[in-house]
Order: structure tokens, then sequence, then C-alpha cells
């Protein structure tokens, strides 16, 4: 099985973040051991892993918290070794762990981060009010932060990163602990901004998150990036796709079954027949060709894939269910 995948990004397209060879290592531990990524402006890239794996390290090395070991980065344009104060301008941070004070309101909350951005005292409420209102928490504005639920703190922290503009966001684990309604709020947040042409860096432990909302994914394993590419291209590195045929006739299912070609398996009892199918399109019309060629008509047809928990399991070897959503688990 192939361990990587890649795309060559065309000059076209310009990069929101490049970086080449980084390492980190904390004493013995190799934290990160060269890894390569290429985000491209304005999409959602998603870093997934064990935990452990270094996709918050990476997190805090992109966005000037942390010094690599070793490694070239350039971050919004910027070096990010050469002129970490540029980059911190273009990006903002947001951790799985709320910045938000509980002690102060929410328009607190976001006016001192107006200060925090040196925003002149009308900018900064005017900022704050279309933020507030953007994200609907303007009932809740007055209110103790404390008061919030955790989605609404959530919002509340996505709307103080956007205090500054920045063009390029870091979600590290952004929908940690909430519940279903409220991730599925988030995402259309996450959404909404890569629509006005923020780029977003996404870590998660949501398989699901990362196949609903990334244009690009990467595995880190142990230090490496295991695997790389859309979700299709992942999903179709993993053995175990086909295509299902289900028959409500008996006697055209004994007809499909005595036309079986190599490599296809038959379930007497459900009256369907399984053909080993990567799923993509060709291979698709390759079947449809055969089916006409032996005249065989199905009243069912699926195609079934390998989701990203196989793809997960596979490249890192995990034998436990990494965190799912809980209608994930139903």
């Amino acid at each position: 099985m192939p361990t990587t995948t890649t795309t060559t990004t065309t000059e076209a397209t310009p990069l929101a973040i490049v970086a080449t060879g980084l390492r980190k290592a904390y004493g013995d531990k190799k934290v990160l051991d060269g890894i390569d990524l290429t985000v491209p402006q304005g999409t959602i890239f998603s870093l997934l892993g064990p935990n452990g794996a270094g996709k918050t390290t990476a997190v805090k090395i992109l966005s000037t918290l942390i010094t690599a070991d070793a490694g070239d980065i350039r971050v919004g344009g910027h070096d990010i070794a050469a002129d970490p104060q540029a980059v911190r301008a273009a990006i903002g941070v947001t951790g799985q762990f709320s910045a938000v004070d509980g002690l102060i309101t929410g328009e607190e909350n976001m006016l001192l981060m107006a200060e925090l951005h040196h925003l002149s005292r009308s900018e900064g409420r005017r900022t704050a009010a279309e933020l507030l209102e953007r994200f609907d928490l303007v009932e809740a504005a007055k209110k103790p932060a404390s008061t919030y639920s955790g989605g609404m703190k959530r919002r509340l922290d996505i709307a103080m990163t956007l205090v500054g503009g920045p063009r390029i966001i870091f979600l590290d684990e952004p929908t940690t602990g909430l519940d279903p309604r409220s991730r599925h709020n988030m995402w259309g947040i996450i959404r909404e901004l890569v629509s006005d042409g923020v780029t977003v860096f996404l870590t998660t432990q949501y398989l699901e998150e990362a196949d609903e909302l990334a244009d690009r994914i990467a595995v880190l394993n142990d230090g490496k990036i295991a695997a790389e590419g859309t979700a299709e291209e992942l999903k179709r590195l993993i053995p175990g796709g086909h295509i299902r045929l289900r028959f409500a006739d008996p006697a055209a299912y004994r007809h499909a079954a005595s036309a079986l070609r190599e490599g296809t398996t038959r379930d007497d009892e459900a009256l369907s027949v399984q053909i080993p199918s990567d799923g993509t399109q060709r291979e698709l019309r390759s079947i449809l060709d055969w089916l006409d060629t032996a005249n065989v008509e199905a009243d069912e047809l699926t195609v079934h894939t390998p989701d990203l928990d196989d793809v997960f399991f596979a490249l890192t070897g995990e034998t436990t269910v990494p965190h799912q959503p809980a209608e994930a688990l139903r």
C-alpha cells in the first residue's frame, strides 16, 4: 500500500503556509521528524493524528509560540524565523482550551482583544459589535462569559480571534467537548470563514470533521506525515472497497451469480454479490459495462469505500477508536 499521496500545487495558487523539513524534539523524543506542509490560500487543511502525535506542536511552531529545531517555514508570505512579528500580524489562533475570560462579559472580552490589537476606541467598538452579531452573540453580549454554553464560548473565542482581521487561522481541536449540534454549528462558521478567503489550518481527532471540512488532509504519525491528500484520495489507499449488487428476484440473482467475474463474492441469503472496486468513476463504468455484457440487471447497486476511520487505523496502527462525534458512535 502506498504511504503518501501528493498533489502538485500550480504556480498560480498562492500559498498561505509552506514548511519544509520541520523538526522538533524534546530530549530523545522526536515529536516532528522532518515533515513538509503546503497549504494553499483560502482552503481548509486538516492535520490528523493520535494523541501525542505532534499536532499541537506543529500549530505552536507555525503560529510562532515555540521555535522549531530545524526547518524552513513561511506563513502568510513571511519567513517565520526572520520576521515572526509579521507572521503574528497575519494569523489568528484558537486552541482546544478557550481563551475567553469568564469573569467579564462577552462584549468586554471583545473590547479587550481590540485593545490588544491597538484599535482605536471607536473602531474597536464597531468591530466588536459586528463580530458579536455575526456569531449570534448580541443577546448574550452583556452577560458574563462564565454563563455561556460550550458552543457559545467557542463562538466567542473565534470572534475574538477575528478582531485583528487575520487571513490565516489555526484551529487546534476547536470542537473538543462540544455537543453534536454545537459542533455542526461550528462547521458552518468555519466554512463561512473560508468563503471569505480565510485559510484555516485545522487539527482534530474527529475523523468525520476532517472528512466534512478539509480540502486536504495529512495524517501525522510517529513524527512523520504518513499520508496526505484529499479525503477521497486517502480512502482509496486502503483496500476493501466494493460494489454491492442486490436482487429481489432469486432467478435474477442466480443468473448474476453464474456470470460472476473473478474476485467477486456471493451472499445467497441476502441475494447479493460483491465486486471489488476502488470506487473511482472509471472502475464503476467498467463494472456497469460488464453488467450490460453479462445481461445482468440488479435491483440495487451501492458503492462501498473505506472511510477515514479505516485510513486512520491503517496508517497509525491504532487499536482503539479515536474521539468521534456522538452521532458517529450511535
